[in-house]
This record gives structure tokens, C-alpha cells and sequence, in this order.
């Protein structure tokens, strides 16, 4: 999952971009509005994490500006605490969500791990396919209750494909979500995650779509 922070303070950008890659995320960073509006406009994120005080464009205008090109990516607003007329704003240009500064990392990341679920169709904090389960809240995979011993990118491509599970998901894409904007990406790379994940899992449920790319999907039989 790859997320972009928009904040102009660098101490705090920092702060959360770390938190995040520890939660197993891809971070960019940008700080100002004109470098996050861009990036939001020519990337694909899962999220982006959006303060309203930015120079060069404030947060709100980059909000609307996304929202108006068709951008449908969750937005989390940061505000200042005692401007309600800020959230009312976010919430009106296209927010999903915001926190009030100053605020808890944890409850940031909390509410990123819940705009990312609800975004892919799930509810619950647990994405569970046949025998395998994704703990969104710990970070974890098990299979049949046993805990995976994954690598970070194998747990990246983990999670990307069972927030999208049921669908086929390009190793275009894959690699697009997997790796951050400066990273040398190279698509041949994704197979052999694949691989390493299958034998990992131990069971048959990543599908190789040809000429298309992958699908997690549970067994017929559910098991």
C-alpha cells in the first residue's frame, strides 16, 4: 500500500512518513501544495495524508482541484484544532476523514488503515481468504492461524492483493503500490514475489491471470 504525506512541516512529515513505512506502508512525501497536488495527479496512491496549511497552494484547493480531475483516492485532512470551519470545508471539498492537530500518530494510522478498507469494500480490521487472514491492525498474515514470516515486500504485495481480493490486479500496478516514486522499479520482479509468496502461503490461491496478472480468491470449496 503506498501512501503520500502533504505536509509542510518536516519534523512532523518525518514523524508520520516513518510511523507508516514501520506499519509496513510506501511513503512519498511532499511539502508544499503544488508538489503534493501534482503527485497526487500523476500517482497512484491508496491514501494520502493532506494538511490544509500548505504553501505555494493551500490543502483545501488541492483537495478540490483532485476532486474535480476525477481523483477518488481517500484523502485524510489534517486541521488545526480550533478551526472547525476548516473541517467543515475538507469535508465539503472531498475529505474522507480528518485529525486535528496536534494529534497521535497512532490514531492517524488508525484512521488511514480504515479509509484504505473501506476504499477496497471491507469493513472489518481482519481480510480473510480460505484459510489465510490479514490483520490490517497488527500488520500480520497467518495462515491457519500460523503466523507468515514475510519480507517487507512480500508482505506489501500480500496486503495489495487482499484488499483487492476477487479482482485481477496488473504487476503494473502491483509495482506501482509496492514501491515508492524514486525507487527503480522493474516489473519481472513481481513474479518472483509471487513465487515466494505461494510457497510461503503453502496454498493454492494467487491465480495467474495470463496477459493480465494475479488474483487472490479463496477456493471453491471455501477452504
Amino acid at each position: 500500500m503506498r501512501i503520500l504525506v502533504v505536509e509542510d512541516d518536516v519534523n512532523l512529515s518525518r514523524q508520520l512518513s516513518e510511523a507508516l513505512k514501520e506499519a509496513g506502508y510506501v511513503v512519498d512525501q511532499a511539502f508544499d501544495g503544488e508538489e503534493g497536488h501534482y503527485l497526487g495527479d500523476t500517482e497512484p496512491y491508496d491514501a494520502i495524508i493532506l494538511d490544509i496549511g500548505l504553501p505555494e497552494m493551500d490543502g483545501i484547493t488541492v483537495l478540490e482541484k483532485w476532486r474535480a480531475d476525477g481523483k477518488a483516492m481517500p484523502v485524510l485532512l489534517l486541521t488545526a484544532r480550533d478551526r472547525w470551519s476548516d473541517k467543515v470545508a475538507g469535508i465539503d471539498a472531498g475529505a474522507d476523514d480528518y485529525v486535528a492537530k496536534p494529534f497521535h500518530v497512532e490514531e492517524v494510522l488508525a484512521r488511514i488503515r480504515a479509509l484504505i478498507r473501506r476504499a477496497a469494500g471491507h469493513a472489518s480490521p481482519d481480510i480473510v481468504c480460505g484459510p489465510v487472514r490479514l490483520d490490517t491492525k497488527g500488520s500480520k498474515a497467518t495462515v491457519n492461524g500460523e503466523t507468515l514470516k514475510l519480507t517487507s515486500h512480500e508482505y506489501r504485495l500480500f496486503s495489495y492483493l487482499m484488499h483487492h481480493m476477487g479482482e485481477v490486479v496488473s504487476r503494473t500496478e502491483l509495482v506501482e503500490h509496492m514501491y515508492d516514486q524514486d525507487f527503480d522499479r522493474d516489473s519481472n520482479t513481481i513474479e518472483v514475489f509471487v513465487g515466494r509468496l505461494r510457497k510461503k502461503i503453502g496454498v493454492d490461491l494467487i491465480e495467474t491471470v495470463r496477459g493480465l496478472g494475479y488474483r487472490m480468491q479463496a477456493p471453491a470449496n471455501g477452504k
